[in-house]
């Protein structure tokens, strides 16, 4: 029986990233999932802190690379629900993480829909761009998994050995083969690989700042959230590559120690309340 006041955090984390106007609930984790229980993408993926910190990361990641800033930008409602975009990602991750595999499948299918309908030119005369470009997917895909299990490793497993971090990325590399991403890489040695590959097409111009604001000057949902939103958003920068800190024209925060203890202090507390939790389960 969880205590009052973990209860509490549970409700309120569950509030966050679930949109109870249409009756969302948790995704709850399934032993026929795309991936097995004690898989390291379920230990990775299960950690509520680390993923919020990683998925901000991500998502001003990918968005220095123009054609899927583009495609944000032009097909979707970012600009007035940040909040539902980070937590439809938030779902679609749980779900084909965790949720029963013909679930997980038609997730992909719906997304891989929604990409068909994804395409225009870019500003400036910069040519045109398909969501269903695999090599754009591919940059989604791996500016993603880096960042997320970059969070994980800070706030959860510094210790997490070279082994595991490329078996995250053969089994986050399954999702991205069932969205078409190619290439795929399979091991943490191919993802910044990868990356440095991308870097030339990467850039940063007044679309980018928008963007970059509206992600981390989303509105808290009620005021006890505010602090807490503060500091996540500031552990989302510090944890940036750097090239990324760069391109966005932001620096680490002043107080980075300060926010990484207090960042680590926060993922300890959820996990306590979580502790028990019938979701979530990596193994």
């Amino acid at each position: 029986m969880l205590a009052p006041v973990q209860r509490a955090l549970v409700r309120q984390i569950r509030a966050t990233f679930n949109d109870q106007s249409r009756g969302e609930r948790p995704v709850p984790a399934s032993d026929d999932a795309l991936f097995p229980p004690g898989s390291v993408i379920r230990r990775v993926h299960g950690d509520v802190t680390t993923m919020m910190v990683g998925g901000i990361a991500a998502l001003l990641t990918q968005m220095l690379h123009p054609g899927a800033l583009a495609g944000v930008w032009d097909h979707s409602d970012v600009h007035a629900d940040m909040l539902g975009r980070l937590r439809r990602t938030a779902r679609f991750i749980a779900t084909t993480t965790y949720a029963q595999r013909d679930s997980a499948l038609q997730a992909i299918a719906k997304v891989k829909a929604i990409h068909d309908q994804v395409s225009g030119t870019l500003p400036g005369g910069g040519g045109g761009y398909r969501a269903t470009d695999p090599w754009l997917l591919a940059w989604v895909h791996v500016a993603g998994a880096i960042n997320f299990l970059d969070g994980w490793r800070r706030y959860a497993e510094p210790a997490m050995s070279s082994t595991d971090q490329d078996r995250y990325f053969a089994e986050s590399g399954d999702i991205a083969e069932l969205l078409d991403a190619d290439p795929v890489p399979r091991t943490r040695a191919e993802a910044e690989r990868l990356i440095r590959e991308f870097r030339p097409e990467l850039s940063a111009d007044e679309r980018t700042r928008t963007f970059r604001d509206l992600v981390l000057n989303v509105p808290a949902r009620s005021l006890v959230e505010v602090p807490v939103q503060a500091m996540l958003m500031n552990a989302a920068v510090d944890l940036l590559p750097e090239f990324a800190r760069e391109m966005h024209g932001l620096r680490r925060p002043t107080l980075g120690p300060l926010v990484r203890r207090g960042t680590y202090g926060m993922a300890a507390t959820i996990r306590w309340a979580f502790a028990g939790d019938r979701y979530r389960k990596s193994t």
